[in-house]
């Protein structure tokens, strides 16, 4: 069995080609991002561990990153980048500094998503934009990190082996905002609209060898479009 993210890119080849018209989600949410921003806007990278989408987007605009993660600030693969470490429900930040926010996988790990939600309006201008990527929780497979998210060592030791992502990066998951209406009604507490959102299967995180592979694809054909594994969204401030 091929490990890890070689394994992941393999199958995910192998879909776009059964697929023709599929758009992964971390690409479906650069492209949303990428068209959301100009060269006078202010960016916040909520969450921006060690690199990310400011890697490729990081020369239009002027971006900012936080994450409550320090050994991942100091290790950020854009060391030009303004960073701070900081929890999402209190940022350092001044009201109405940002003209976008963006969040990739990050809402999966917020322990109290109100207050999260309302750090972001608060920071955001009017009309500005929040951009998200995130796990869907009515799908089957973070379902079954949440049920093993309590025994955290083992869940290192699974993200490891199958998705090669190291302990140290692994972090404990809460899926509180986790689906679209949860992520509707979060953004209304917080005077974000829900402006679009889709929803991407992806089956290569269920395949680990050909036989799986067909049977993730299967597994998407039946389930309910709104149960697919990943959310791209975006809410925008009134």
């Amino acid at each position: 069995m091929r490990g890890n993210p070689e394994r992941l890119e393999s199958f995910r080849r192998r879909y776009g080609m059964l697929r023709p018209d599929w758009v992964p989600a971390t690409m479906l949410y650069q492209r949303w991002v990428a068209a959301g921003i100009s060269e006078t806007d202010r960016i916040l990278d909520l969450g921006c561990g060690r690199g990310g989408i400011v890697e490729r987007l990081g020369s239009m605009g002027s971006w900012a990153g936080t994450d409550p993660d320090l050994d991942s600030l100091r290790d950020h693969r854009r060391p030009s980048l303004s960073r701070c470490c900081a929890q999402s429900e209190r940022l350092p930040f001044t009201t109405k500094t940002f003209d976008v926010v963006v969040a990739s996988w990050v809402l999966e790990h917020v322990p109290n998503p109100e207050q999260t939600f309302r750090e972001i309006a608060r920071l955001l201008r009017p009309g500005g934009s929040f951009f998200f990527l995130t796990p869907n929780t009515s799908h089957p497979l973070p379902w079954l990190s949440r049920t093993i998210s309590g025994l955290h060592p083992l869940q290192q030791r699974i993200v490891t082996l199958y998705y090669g992502r190291q302990p140290v990066d692994t972090y404990p998951v809460t899926y509180r905002a986790n689906t679209a209406t949860v992520i509707g009604r979060l953004g209304a507490q917080a005077n974000l609209r829900l402006a679009r959102i889709e929803w991407i299967e992806d089956p290569s995180y269920l395949a680990w060898g050909p036989l799986s592979f067909l049977a993730a694809i299967a597994l998407d054909l039946v389930l309910p479009g709104t149960w697919r594994v990943h959310l791209v969204g975006e809410l925008t401030r009134a």
